[in-house]
């Protein structure tokens, strides 16, 4: 029999990235066209699902590095009629993105800090690029999956590499001392006993 008969012996396509894995994130909210003014859900982003439960579905696409282009599929909670906890998930996992797309430490509580945990709407969250922590978890049939459950933010040793940046917000690279110009001989003074600035 030859391999393009027999397939036991063919690689699982389990196709994951590992967990652990930093990667540098787009997210795409997938609209539900759920809106509670209320809540501040508006502009048809918020899906609410069968059981009542409202969250964003979100589609994270890797930007660059060895993952490029692969896309993660992941729910951000914003309400479940069993209790606070999915939401507390939901406002906790977009308080770390915006800390990491915008580069603050989380311990940070400085107004202009502060002022950049705020967003206009859910709307203000489409099209966010941060550094997420891939983690795997299980779908609806209970195979692996890949999901995104944190951001990565500037305290992290990582955090200014995967980024792009030179170094993390806050830290100063050291002085580079200015190159050394060459010293001018001076010239050999025409007066004899006299220095050469009393010339």
């Amino acid at each position: 029999m030859g391999s393009w008969n027999d397939f036991n012996d063919a690689q699982s396509n389990t196709n994951l990235i590992p967990k652990g894995t930093l990667a540098k994130v787009r997210l795409t909210i997938r609209p539900g066209g759920f809106d509670d003014p209320s809540q501040g859900w508006t502009g048809g982003y918020a899906t609410r699902g069968s059981t009542g439960a409202v969250y964003l579905n979100g589609e994270f696409t890797v930007t660059e590095g060895q993952y490029a282009r692969r896309k993660i599929f992941t729910l951000i909670g914003l309400y479940s009629p069993k209790g606070p906890d999915w939401a507390n998930m939901g406002r906790s996992m977009i308080r770390g993105m915006l800390n990491s797309a915008r580069g603050i430490s989380d311990k940070d509580q400085s107004p202009q800090a502060q002022a950049a945990r705020r967003i206009n709407g859910l709307g203000d969250l489409d099209g966010i690029e941060f550094l997420a922590r891939i983690d795997v978890g299980t779908d609806a049939t209970g195979d692996d999956k890949n999901e995104i459950r944190s951001a990565v933010t500037p305290d992290h040793r990582d955090y200014a590499q995967h980024m792009g940046l030179a170094a993390p917000p806050g830290y100063h690279l050291p002085a580079q001392p200015a190159p050394q110009q060459p010293v001018q001989a001076q010239p050999a003074s025409p007066v004899p006993g006299r220095p050469s600035w009393a010339q």
